[in-house]
């Protein structure tokens, strides 16, 4: 019998979904998608007579199976999972059996996996814009599913919109028609042939255009910013070219960038096919690539090899931040790779501050039962895991040596999804001859206690040591000391460094008022469009209490929805006498544009539901 996930009410022990063949119309003045989720289900086990899907504010209108009417029943709501919805079949399914079971439904305006933009909210100011994100818990409220990463399917939609606009998925296009019922709309096509946990369903609507900006990437935004995309991320192709060099074939086909509204709550998302990305990324000068550099290593790891529960995210993301930095090391060196990397740490030790070092859910694999993933979400998987995978690297032999392994893990379990026996199981037998090396690893302080990991692995500071310098200097700098300060400080750093060089004063005790308001006429910071040096430096600002800072700190936290940034900059004002009252009121003037799940934590981060504040999202 599989392992139960905590996050679903699907048994994927009785049966798998392996096919879904969606058929939905878009709605824009209803806010909901409505159709028919085809699922082609395969008993795993005989006597097979009930079956149960996840759902979230979905309304369930009829059940088919072959052909016949079936029973249904919604179970009782939980807080965060939904509600699980159990079909009784007309009929016993033998082990192995395969039985087409479909669902007509319809998604509530409310669905967390919808946000629904009015022409007011885009850049174009004329249509209406839909995007979904289903990571980690939210296909269910999309369509009925098995929504655990443990099940993998195939799908053909067809989606049908207003002629006017684009549909897109995380699937191939496969061309349009006009809609036999309505001639203002049209149906598009899409086809994923490589199997996907239902997290990665993706689904986009709007004014959309592109580029191309590779053989096999177009980028996709509104009309307003298509051409400024297609010169940030025009390094797309040397990217999958260097990661299918270090991590094998390339297997969806076509990768496609999708630039989203601001209110995207991630950096990036993974779709298959179509990476989501923020617009926060567009800083002119490509410097923020590595976020595209990250969601192409998710091709591997994460969606060619899956975690199978939300416990072993990490066996995603760790991965995925060191094949992202191994991309970047080929780009820039690997002095370069050694820098991000030491800035990750620094990023688990923030995050780590932040959250508790006693914080169950700063362990590597932390207990999700009755936990909503999304309150658990934060950098410890990112850069915990990573860590682990460079420490590995260093006591096993090298970058190269490293390499080979996971390389030969991706084969192995390419098409699956595992858990962190699975890994480690694989690990020891590759490295066969390494034994007494591997087990003098402390498993148990690395996976399953909380808090900064047992063992620092040992990073090339050349780049860094600037940074450090002068940070040390304004931390240690008197009232006197200001003067010595210039605009040719950071004249040879790099917007990498500069953003190290702020997140390193973060780690410390707040700046007085002083030292802020000299760095800003010294180094003028708040001219800097760069998002993630824009974000430190507010941050800074209003550590230091700086009521200058207020109003742009205000500014950033609403423009842009991007959880990383939002939520500690809500928190800051929220922490400062000063700005309180004005971040209580800016929330509430902004939540009804915000992404629901982005509105749902800050509203918690503010205590303003009776709870305390939780983990901070990264």
């Amino acid at each position: 019998m599989a392992e139960a996930d905590p996050s679903s009410f699907a048994s994927p022990g009785c049966c798998r979904t392996h096919h879904l063949h969606l058929r939905c119309r878009v709605d824009f003045a209803s806010r909901s998608l409505r159709g028919t989720a085809a699922l082609t289900v395969r008993a795993e086990r005989d006597s097979l007579r009930r079956l149960v899907l996840d759902t979230k504010d979905l309304t369930i209108h009829k059940v088919v199976v072959n052909k016949q009417d079936a029973q249904f029943v919604l179970g009782e709501r939980h807080s965060f999972k939904g509600a699980p919805l159990e079909i009784t079949l007309p009929f016993e399914l033998g082990k192995g059996q395969d039985v087409v079971v479909e669902i007509t439904f319809e998604t509530s305006p409310r669905s967390s996996a919808l946000q629904w933009f009015t022409p007011e909210q885009t850049s174009g100011k004329r249509h209406p814009f839909l995007f979904s994100q289903c990571q980690a818990t939210h296909c269910r409220a999309v369509l009925p599913c098995q929504d655990t990463p443990s099940v993998k399917l195939t799908y053909y939609a067809e989606i049908s919109v207003p002629n006017e606009l684009v549909a897109l998925m995380s699937a191939k296009r496969d061309g349009d028609l006009p809609d036999p019922e309505e001639s203002t709309r049209k149906i598009y096509r899409f086809i994923q042939n490589v199997p996907i946990p239902c997290y990665l369903i993706a689904l986009v609507v709007g004014a959309l255009e592109s580029r191309e900006i590779g053989p096999r990437t177009l980028v996709w935004a509104e009309k307003e910013l298509v051409d400024k995309s297609a010169h940030e991320f025009s390094e797309t192709e040397a990217m999958l070219k260097i990661a299918e060099d270090l991590a094998g074939p390339y297997v969806w086909g076509q990768y496609d960038l999708l630039v989203l509204p601001p209110s995207f709550p991630y950096g990036g998302m993974e779709n298959p096919c179509l990476t989501f990305v923020t617009p926060t990324l567009l800083a002119g000068d490509r410097s923020l690539s590595n976020v595209i550099a990250h969601e192409i290593s998710h091709s591997w790891t994460g969606n060619l090899v899956t975690n199978k529960t939300w416990e072993h995210f990490w066996l995603n993301e760790g991965h995925t931040v060191y094949l992202e930095r191994r991309i970047g090391g080929r780009l820039f060196g690997e002095q370069f790779r050694h820098f991000q990397a030491q800035g990750g740490w620094r990023e688990l030790q923030n995050t780590i501050n932040t959250l508790g070092s006693t914080n169950p859910v700063t362990h590597l694999i932390p207990n999700l039962k009755e936990v909503d993933p999304d309150v658990a979400y934060s950098s410890v998987p990112y850069e915990k895991g990573s860590a682990l995978l460079l420490y590995l690297e260093q006591l096993l032999g090298g970058p190269d040596v490293f390499i080979g392994f996971l390389r030969a893990y991706i084969q192995q379990f390419a098409y699956k999804s595992i858990d962190t026996e699975d890994w480690k199981n694989f690990l020891y037998s590759y490295f066969k001859d390494k034994v007494d090396l591997l087990n003098k690893v402390d498993w148990n302080a690395w996976m399953n206690t909380p808090g900064m990991p047992p063992v620092k692995p040992t990073y090339d500071s050349t780049l860094s040591n600037a940074c450090v310098a002068l940070s040390q200097r304004w931390v240690k700098a008197t009232e006197n000391d200001l003067g010595s300060f210039s605009s040719a400080d950071i004249k040879e750093l790099s917007s990498h460094q500069l953003i190290e060089f702020l997140a390193l004063l973060l780690l410390e005790n707040p700046l007085p008022v002083s030292h802020v308001r000299r760095m800003q006429e010294v180094y003028d910071f708040n001219a800097v469009n760069n998002s993630e040096i824009r974000f430190r430096w507010l941050r800074l600002c209003i550590q230091a209490n700086w009521e200058d800072a207020i109003p742009l700190a205000l500014k950033m936290a609403t423009e842009q929805g991007r959880m990383k940034f939002t939520r500690p900059l809500f928190k800051d004002l929220y922490k400062f006498d000063k700005s309180r009252a004005q971040a209580v009121s800016a929330f509430h003037q902004h939540k009804a544009s915000m992404h629901p799940v982005t509105a749902m934590l800050v509203t918690k981060d503010l205590g303003l539901d009776g709870q305390t504040a939780q983990p901070l999202q990264t």
